[in-house]
């Protein structure tokens, strides 16, 4: 059996735009943006047409046929309004969000980390050295967490301690959320809780009710299996039943994700299914979603707006489904296999999700630098003899918020969309200071940019979250005000965000 690498990759840079998808996504996009274009047009011109009609049969006083005209004109013009105040989607937005921040007894740095793992006499030293080498290259620093039960010799995995852990990560989070945002927890209508390697039962969503004392008729989500993508498909369910309740029923939702590790903990040989107990920390994030619109005055207490969301899951496809999956390995013991096609089967992903995406949110000069730069390299009789233009986010993305899955996953990735060091800052900061908390990890990057004040009112926000599947889920956030100067306070980075931005190993 081959060794999985060390350092994960998601394909060669610009791969994400080097596709046939991509070819295809600039034609249909543009020619759907032309017809959607001439369709409003053509609306418009009919609308004005009939009432220009209208004033010209009123100045020769054709009294007949105007009677016919005007109720005409009037339902066009009630069908106009309409459309225009009741056929949009239902703007929903974030009205404030919390980061869990563990007890300081429940920090693990890489001597402890080791040593414990020494000490519990089921891993063999090559795969003790093993685990300590992904660490270091994958790049978490000594103040990320575990939960208590992975302290103990030998660590406590039954389920009664899973559910302890469930508490210490949903209960504080949950209360911040709260306090955060003076709401009662009988004012929240949808409630959506990610776990993926932890379902009980009852649910992790009765746990939250019964502890917060719910309404009777709260609408309750538990997502499991979903991997890293979790906490954006969370979000997007949230955004999807808001919006179907409409402009007349306003509600809020609570997403809330975290990852249960004293299920996910492997005690074997197996070194795919060991790279699980060395990438995941302890942590997890609340965010209140709202569809509630009451005016610039209510609606300038939100943060963010949400602007786009596009999903792409390849499940149907045999490498990428395998790629990642919980299985027993030659001893009969449970683990969550990374398999070394994990990084071809990401970048695909990603490839597919970001070239649509792009396609619609990239200005027409990126896409004609794009369609131009194809065109000369397949007049070549060389095809390498030029290489094909890879489009920039920079005039449409002011911040980004990538997968923490290592140190380089995210060189790689922000190779791949042509991102500065200072973009790629919250992520590697955030893998160093928390590591990586599955589906909450994106929450700890935003978390990072407000404190440093990088966000600004009319700013977009790209949340990229991929998971096993594989599924790869895109959101494009618009801030909606600017942050208060001691909004770090309230948020994880509060006593450290003053040591950032470091030198990390391996991210020059």
């Amino acid at each position: 059996m081959e060794d999985p690498p060390i350092g994960n990759n998601i394909g060669n840079a610009g791969d994400l735009f080097r596709s046939e998808t991509w070819d295809d996504v600039v034609c249909s996009n543009l020619v759907t943006q032309f017809r959607s274009r001439f369709c409003q047009i053509l609306n418009l011109s009919s609308f004005f047409a009939v009432v220009a009609v209208q004033a010209a049969l009123i100045a020769y006083r054709c009294k007949p046929i105007v009677c016919t005209l005007i109720p005409v004109s009037l339902l066009l013009l009630y069908l106009a309004i309409h459309y225009y105040y009741f056929s949009r989607p239902v703007p929903v937005y974030i009205v404030d969000f919390s980061c869990l921040r563990p007890k300081q007894s429940y920090r693990v740095p890489l001597a402890g980390f080791v040593e414990n793992a020494t000490l519990l006499r089921i891993f063999d030293p090559k795969s003790v050295s093993f685990m300590a080498d992904v660490i270091r290259v994958s790049g978490p620093g000594e103040e990320t967490y575990l939960p208590p039960s992975l302290r103990y010799i030998p660590p406590r995995t039954q389920h009664g301690e899973c559910i302890k852990e469930a508490e210490l990560l949903y209960f504080p989070v949950m209360d911040s959320l709260l306090a955060k945002t003076h709401l009662s927890p009988l004012h929240i209508d949808v409630l959506i809780v990610n776990c993926s390697g932890f379902g009980p039962s009852p649910s992790l969503t009765s746990m939250i009710v019964h502890r917060y004392k719910m309404r009777d008729d709260v609408k309750t989500f538990n997502l499991s299996g979903m991997g890293c993508s979790a906490g954006g498909i969370g979000i997007d369910l949230a955004r999807n039943i808001l919006q179907n309740r409409g402009r007349n029923k306003c509600s809020y939702a609570v997403v809330l994700s975290g990852e249960i590790l004293s299920t996910g903990w492997y005690s074997g040989k197996d070194r795919r299914k060991l790279l699980l107990n060395c990438l995941f920390r302890m942590g997890s994030s609340a965010v209140l979603v709202t569809n509630r619109d009451e005016g610039p005055k209510q609606s300038s207490n939100y943060k963010y707006k949400i602007s786009r969301v596009f999903r792409t899951n390849r499940s149907f496809d045999d490498k990428a489904y395998l790629c990642g999956f919980r299985s027993e390995d030659d001893e009969g013991i449970t683990g969550f296999s990374i398999e070394r096609t994990w990084p071809e089967a990401a970048a695909e992903t990603l490839r597919a999700n970001v070239s649509v995406l792009a396609g619609s949110l990239l200005p027409h000069s990126e896409i004609a630098k794009y369609a131009l730069s194809l065109i000369r390299k397949k007049l070549f009789i060389n095809p390498s003899a030029e290489a094909v233009y890879v489009p920039s986010f920079s005039s449409v993305i002011q911040h980004y918020c990538i997968p923490v899955s290592g140190l380089p996953v995210i060189k790689r990735l922000g190779k791949g969309l042509k991102l500065r060091r200072e973009e790629m800052e919250p992520a590697a900061m955030s893998l160093h200071r928390f590591g990586n908390q599955s589906a909450a990890s994106m929450w700890y990057e935003m978390a990072y940019m407000e404190a440093k004040g990088k966000v600004k009112k009319g700013d977009r926000i790209w949340q990229l979250w991929i998971g096993t599947g594989t599924k790869c889920c895109s959101i494009i956030w618009e801030c909606l005000r600017d942050m208060e100067e001691d909004e770090f306070k309230r948020g994880p980075w509060f006593d450290c965000i003053h040591r950032y931005p470091i030198e990390i190993t391996g991210f020059e």
